[in-house]
């Protein structure tokens, strides 16, 4: 099991380290020290359980953020569920922030920026989940996160008495169901449902539309950059479009013609339509003028033209 202890490293090069050890065990994060300090001795030690992570997190004040560019570096999308051991986490998300006091817990969705304040040394256990896992259970993707939840009865008990009960168990043969168990009681505090059908479900298909329509101008997004980002599987993402109109690698498409029409008609773009169209994954000209007029019903050139008609130019 992975342990890294900073305060083996000499003082001068303890937070670097912190900083190159979180993005390893977490997501891309950005950490800043609360005060001056000479040393930042900070440990982490990190166990699975199936597809969870779970770790041991002990360090520093600070101030963590996992922001705008952060969110874009990202591989994968997981939910984080974090328990308070010790100080306090003062946690922003979306348009929830709160401060999660000893023995509470909060969550956070890596697909959206957080951050999180630190104002005290602190310890906590997060555990890592696979996004598809939580956000099936959930009314939409960021319902509930950033919000602090109380460990002292009532479902949010039932969370962190689960958590702190599967931090000491070596990893059992029934990895898959305990880690189904802990979805369930997590999307229950946060106001989800307790089971999830395997059919594909609008909040996962959400976060993936939310991120295809961020990214569609990147060559490098495909079925297999998505299934990463969402740890899932391809069966899993093509599933999400079942019942819908267009299958994912069609609906791709449509989102990237209609990005093309927008830009091909706004004044302010001085990119020619050859150049709008490679930008979006029609390499080839000719194979983008017919794709545009399959959808749209007429060639990109009259759409630039009608605009030019439009200016008067």
């Amino acid at each position: 099991m992975p342990v890294w202890d900073i305060a083996r490293r000499p003082p001068g090069e303890q937070f670097g380290y912190w900083r190159e050890v979180i993005c390893q065990a977490f997501v891309p994060l950005d950490p800043a020290p609360n005060a001056e300090t000479p040393d930042f001795a900070s440990r982490v030690e990190t166990r699975p359980l199936g597809a969870l992570n779970r770790a041991e997190i002990r360090s520093r004040r600070q101030r963590t953020a996992h922001g705008p560019r952060e969110v874009r570096r990202g591989e994968a999308a997981y939910y984080f569920v974090n328990l308070q051991l010790a100080g306090r986490c003062r946690v922003r998300q979306g348009r929830a922030e709160s401060v999660v006091e000893p023995g509470g817990f909060t969550v956070v969705d890596t697909t959206e920026p957080y951050w999180f304040d630190f104002p005290q040394d602190w310890r906590m256990l997060s555990f890592r989940v696979p996004h598809a896992t939580l956000a099936a259970r959930l009314p939409d993707p960021l319902h509930g996160t950033g919000r602090a939840i109380g460990g002292a009865g009532g479902l949010g008990g039932v969370v962190t008495s689960l958590m702190r009960a599967l931090w000491e168990l070596d990893e059992p043969a029934g990895a898959v169901e305990l880690e189904e168990s802990l979805a369930s009681v997590v999307a229950l505090a946060l106001g989800g449902v307790a089971d999830a059908a395997p059919a594909p479900r609008a909040a996962t298909r959400a976060a993936v539309l939310r991120h295809v329509a961020a990214h569609l101008g990147d060559p490098r997004l495909s079925v297999g950059s998505v299934c990463r980002r969402f740890a899932i599987s391809s069966r899993q993402l093509h599933r999400l479009f079942a019942d819908q109109e267009r299958s994912f690698a069609a609906t791709v498409r449509a989102m990237r013609l209609e990005r093309c029409a927008r830009l091909i008609a706004d004044p302010a773009t001085t990119a020619s339509i050859t150049e709008i169209g490679a930008r979006h994954g029609f390499a080839d000209p000719a194979s983008f003028s017919r794709a545009f007029r399959r959808h749209f019903g007429t060639p990109p050139r009259e759409v630039r033209q009608a605009r030019k008609v439009a200016d008067g130019s």
